[in-house]
């Protein structure tokens, strides 16, 4: 493992950068595939597409690289209708063209992204003075692109590369450091940023629209990031969002009513706008949240996110087991009026569902809660390549296990004589020193000196909680006298990660809960190693939560042989839909060139393919009878990150587009056509613009 700053050799290739993880540069507009099986009705004229990193700079140089670093790249399978209404699956993928993604084609002197890796920020031994360097480097690079002459100005920093949703007439993609971008169905054309009004490329709105999302005032810039992971109430169709920012209050939220095909007589809907969350403690790694019909749930988690770290000798991204997880709870248009709920510390990126409890008068008595819950932030450091804080000899002696995994967190928790557990309470509680990053970071330097002593680090130990990723359920009180989480436990024994369900029960109870597995490894994988995802899982989360007095067992896990997160399309019943997702085998030498010792071994061929599967949702448990279709796609799909389906009426039902942005120097102006392809005429640069890009050229290619 290289330290921070330092170079690998070219051998020691990232597990991140090598095999289908390898970005791929060749785009195609939507080109007709071949397929097998049968491809459902229900899906034809509808779009799947999958957004994940796919570095245009990010060759394997030795440098710093994390799995969730790269510029958005869109992959899509639109089934067209064909003639007599059969289908026709075209494959389609496309960068997404942020300001970073046509700045950097801009700057072709420029030998390493303009962003700093994520794995960068994360690396306990990336010294103060280096991080400060590369977040410079960033600062400057920015601030060159607004000299005249520059090509394409960087006025957001975000690279949109992580999920993908629709709402009101647009699909947007989505990234927490910045706006959501909008993208044209089904050519996955990049139109514009999204303010919470109006998109840039859509016509002028006849009517004044309010500020956007980030408001006013110096730190607009950063009320405007927006969480990767909005929420859309199938019956409002309002979408949720919250910004997190690195200056107090930290977090504010946002309501976003959809707008089209209102009647005249319909009431305006009201929109909520950069409102501020009272009570979260600091600047945090906040990724994802909870929304039932009537309340919210935000996430207060021990993982913070804050250059101030640095002033306190801690990485820029910590994670300190210390601290309590803060759950706050709050009616959907009452931000200021939040009730704090706390309990252990742990890591959760994703949310599977969120859905009241109410009783016979129809009031809400409890919010609950199902997520992927960590029980440490391995999955940050290992998708960098790096390895995490260990505990301590000191950690082992402050605290053993607070309850087990499968254990009941309950009010009685520890007092029968049966159950009694030594450590009953609160692990945060019960040791102020739990992991606590100035003890943590003697035994991670030791552990990568050559002076390793082993006396120093945790041994193996079957009373300490396994770091996993695990499906759990949480509820949330409201009628209690103080606050009190009346269950908190998990629903399966295996990993899992990437949850979805039917989109009719969204914020509702749901039944099914699906997700994505690894067999192989877990999704803290070790040094070297990537997490690859191998099986899809349906949980019954209802028999489970059902089951919640007695036994409880592992999730039910069928392989599925895919590698990708996946996409629903539903239909009546709750299962009675289909699962969409991309995969790609490892074990076809046309795939991935044999690990015999040459230089290339386990690199992707250039006769590498992926495939598009659909599977019966209701039939899982049949394996691979459960694939209904499969679709030979024209080149490899990188593994990515989240997927969505598009319904035919959504792709046709978008909002009128005036422009779409292109390639910078491909006949437009700032980068932007307008939707016949006619780009603007530019100009002969003056004697300012030359002087502009004469500056730039020799810094960057000083900066390299």
């Amino acid at each position: 493992m290289a330290l921070a700053g330092q170079k690998r050799k070219r051998e020691d290739k990232h597990p991140y950068l090598e095999g289908n993880f390898a970005p791929i540069h060749q785009t195609l507009p939507l080109t007709p595939c071949s397929y097998t099986g049968t491809i459902p009705d229900e899906l034809i004229g509808g779009q799947y597409v999958r957004n994940g990193g796919n570095p245009v700079t990010n060759e394997d140089l030795g440098r710093d690289a994390h799995w969730f670093d790269g510029d958005g790249m869109l992959s899509g399978v639109l089934c067209r209708r064909g003639e007599d209404d059969e289908p026709v699956p075209e494959f389609v993928n496309q960068y997404i063209l942020t300001d970073v993604y046509l700045s950097t084609l801009a700057t072709p002197s420029l030998k390493s992204p303009i962003l700093p890796s994520i794995a960068t920020l994360v690396n306990p031994l990336s010294s103060l003075l280096y991080i400060c360097l590369r977040v410079f480097r960033t600062l400057l690079l920015v601030l060159l692109s607004h000299l005249p002459g520059s090509k394409q100005a960087i006025q957001k920093i975000s690279v949109a590369n992580t999920a993908i949703l629709y709402h009101d007439g647009r699909a947007l993609a989505t990234c927490e450091s910045g706006p959501p971008m909008r993208i044209a169905l089904p050519g996955l054309e990049t139109v514009g940023w999204y303010d919470g009004n109006h998109a840039e490329g859509e016509p002028a709105s006849s009517t004044p629209e309010e500020t956007g999302f980030g408001g006013e005032g110096i730190l607009s810039f950063m009320k405007e990031w927006t969480t990767a992971h909005p929420k859309v109430d199938p019956v409002t169709c309002e979408m949720l969002l919250f910004h997190s920012t690195f200056a107090p209050p930290y977090i504010h939220y946002s309501i976003v009513p959809a707008t089209r095909n209102l009647s005249p007589s319909s009431p305006k809907p009201t929109k909520l706008l950069n409102a501020p969350v009272s009570g979260v403690s600091s600047a945090k790694m906040m990724h994802d949240f909870g929304v039932s019909l009537t309340h919210t749930v935000i996430m207060d988690l021990p993982l913070s996110l804050d250059p101030l770290n640095l002033a306190k000798n801690k990485p820029v991204v910590a994670y300190d087991s210390s601290k309590p997880s803060r759950f706050g709870v709050f009616p959907r248009r009452e931000p200021n009026s939040v009730t704090w709920f706390e309990t252990d510390a742990c890591c959760i990126f994703h949310t599977a569902n969120t859905w009241d409890t109410v009783d016979e008068t129809g009031n809400v008595t409890s919010v609950n809660l199902l997520a992927c819950r960590l029980t440490g932030a391995s999955l940050v450091f290992s998708a960098g390549n790096i390895a995490a804080p260990q505990p301590t000899k000191q950690t082992t002696d402050a605290v053993t296990r607070a309850m087990p995994f499968s254990e009941r967190y309950d009010d009685d928790a520890g007092t029968d004589g049966d159950h009694a557990s030594p450590c009953s309470g609160s692990a945060w509680e019960k040791a102020p020193v739990l992991e606590s990053p100035h003890i943590e970071r003697p035994s991670f330097l030791s552990r990568t000196s050559s002076a390793t002593s082993s006396s120093t680090l945790l041994p193996p130990d079957p009373t300490i909680e396994e770091d996993q990723c695990r499906l759990y359920y949480y509820s949330f009180s409201l009628t209690a006298p103080t606050p009190t989480i009346t269950h908190q436990y998990a629903l399966t024994a295996i990993p899992f990660e990437f949850p979805s369900v039917a989109p009719t029960r969204a914020m509702r109870p749901a039944r099914y809960i699906y997700g994505c597995t690894t067999t192989t490894s877990s999704f803290g994988a070790a040094l070297g190693r990537a997490v690859k995802i191998d099986a899809l899982v349906k949980i019954d989360a209802l028999a489970l939560r059902a089951a919640d007095h007695g036994e409880r067992g592992p999730g039910r896990r069928r392989r599925a042989g895919v590698q990708d997160a996946a996409g629903l399309a539903e239909r009546q019943l709750e299962d009675d839909g289909f699962l969409l997702t991309y995969a790609f085998d490892e074990c076809d030498a046309r795939n991935i060139r044999p690990h015999n010792g040459g230089p290339r071994a386990g690199e992707c061929a250039a006769t590498a393919a992926s495939e598009l599967w659909i599977l019966d949702a209701r039939r899982l448990w049949a394996g691979s009878a459960a694939v209904l279709a499969r679709v030979t796609l024209p080149q490899r799909v990188p593994y990515g990150l989240h997927g969505n389906w598009f319904s035919e009426a959504e792709v046709r039902g978008q909002r009128e587009i005036e422009r779409v942005r292109t390639l910078v120097g491909s006949g437009g102006k700032d980068g932007d056509r307008d939707r016949d392809g006619e780009g603007g005429k530019r100009t002969a640069g003056t004697a300012l613009e030359k002087l502009g890009r004469g500056v730039r050229g020799v810094v960057e290619r000083a900066l390299g």
